[in-house]
């Protein structure tokens, strides 16, 4: 299948992401995700919600620097 980008006719392959740059992206999401967690949490007097936020940051940092190094691996 074919698609028109910036006036160009493109392949799925070409738009695809890498799965480097979806790893950090999806990182990128679950820290931002995760600080709001635990800022709720931590308004809300609730430290279920505040303990969920730091896994959810911490695993999201993670899969940050997977990303990072799947992209130094050329992944």
């Amino acid at each position: 299948m074919l698609w028109m980008l910036h006036n160009k006719i493109v392949t799925r392959k070409e738009i695809t992401m890498k799965s480097s740059t979806k790893d950090q992206a999806a990182g990128a999401f679950h820290e931002v995700k995760g600080t709001i967690k635990e800022v709720a949490g931590k308004l809300s007097d609730n430290p279920k919600l505040r303990a969920k936020g730091t896994v959810e940051k911490i695993a999201g940092k993670v899969q940050g620097k997977i990303g990072q190094v799947k992209k130094v691996l050329g992944k």
